[in-house]
């Protein structure tokens, strides 16, 4: 028999070829089926039985087939991840890493994989989900990024495919979902703003029809009634940098200027920084800005910013595990919501006194 060195240097190998169940359920003394009922999580073997086959397949470097376990039991052991936006903004945004790191946090350690696909278009999205299940190349989706009236949802349950949706905190939604409102870290900026003693208070949209940019919206519209001051300027920001940058042109060319911006997401929110100091203006001296989310690159930039920490990858994490949860157990888990907590405020240097 191979030694441990040897193993580890072959990964996987034993006498120079793989190491497969048949290997795992000699070390352990046990029939085939049994060693695969062990490692494979089903009923029908004792707790101490499957310990040894555990213990065996460390021991030989077992890794399972992932074919092999598709086979035996109909899976993919793969869940997909649809991106609705261009690469573009793949690319240029790091919510996205954190998102997708939180996913692969959740689904690494039960044997499953990422399908990551891009569709720039509402019916590009929708056929790449149509392939992904006619295809059984996932055993289930991440809907993300959900639009008002989403045909998404629609889509998911008529072909079938087990799917939890990152949504606010709504009672309406008809799937699993994880829920993270947005609205109190939104007024949370505002209020700090208010505390600052800004009055002309604007907002950097995400797109329109995303529920979570509508969200932000009411949510800012809501604190400045709360305060018990006029509704500023709503700017469109598309969620990306170049959108932040337009809304500073925006900004510099209107009559009275805001004295501060609460940006739907960081991203905005950079890029509305860096295009201000470009056109000559002190931040936060002459224009306080906020962003939301809560990414590293916020803590990069000159002056830090101010922000709302929502942990995307904490959301990524949260969503795939309710998904792997739901595979496992369709009945048990068909209306579960998770609820997560709302962000923090993190208070940078992007914010400071109206001048």
């Amino acid at each position: 028999m191979a030694s441990p060195a040897s193993q580890q240097a072959g990964g996987n190998a034993l006498n120079g070829r793989r190491v497969t169940i048949v290997d795992v359920a000699a070390r352990a003394g046990v029939a085939i089926s049994s060693a695969s009922s062990a490692l494979n999580g089903r009923s029908g073997v004792s707790q101490a039985t499957r310990e040894r086959v555990q213990e065996a397949a460390r021991e030989l470097g077992y890794v399972p087939s992932l074919r092999g376990r598709s086979l035996s039991t109909q899976r993919a052991f793969s869940i997909g991840f649809v991106l609705h936006r261009s690469l573009e903004v793949l690319e240029a945004d790091p919510f996205f890493g954190a998102f997708i790191g939180g996913i692969e946090q959740a689904i690494s350690p039960r044997g499953y994989a990422l399908v990551l696909q891009v569709g720039s278009t509402l019916e590009e999205a929708e056929g790449r989900y149509r392939e992904l299940a006619a295809n059984r190349r996932v055993d289930g989706v991440l809907l993300n990024e959900l639009r008002i009236d989403d045909s998404r949802i629609d889509l998911v349950q008529e072909i079938g495919l087990p799917a939890v949706g990152i949504v606010p905190p709504i009672d309406s939604f008809p799937l699993p979902c994880v829920r993270q409102g947005s609205a109190a870290g939104v007024r949370a900026l505002v209020r700090h703003l208010v505390e600052l003693g800004h009055r002309n208070i604007a907002h950097v949209a995400g797109p329109p029809g995303f529920v979570h940019s509508q969200e932000r919206i009411d949510a800012w519209r809501g604190a400045l009634e709360e305060a018990g001051l006029a509704t500023g300027a709503l700017i469109p920001g598309d969620f990306t940098y170049d959108g932040g940058r337009a809304a500073a042109d925006e900004i510099a060319a209107m009559a009275e200027r805001p004295s501060a911006v609460v940006c739907a997401n960081d991203l905005s929110a950079v890029g509305l920084m860096i295009r201000a100091q470009e056109l000559g203006w002190s931040v936060p001296g002459d224009l306080s800005i906020c962003g939301y989310d809560g990414i590293a690159l916020g803590t990069y930039v000159r002056p830090t910013l101010t922000t709302v920490q929502a942990s995307p990858r904490r959301v990524g994490a949260a969503a795939a595990e309710l998904l792997l949860d739901l595979i496992d157990d369709p009945e048990a888990n068909a209306l579960r919501h998770v609820d997560l907590p709302a962000g923090e405020l993190v208070v940078g240097t992007s914010t400071g006194p109206v001048a």
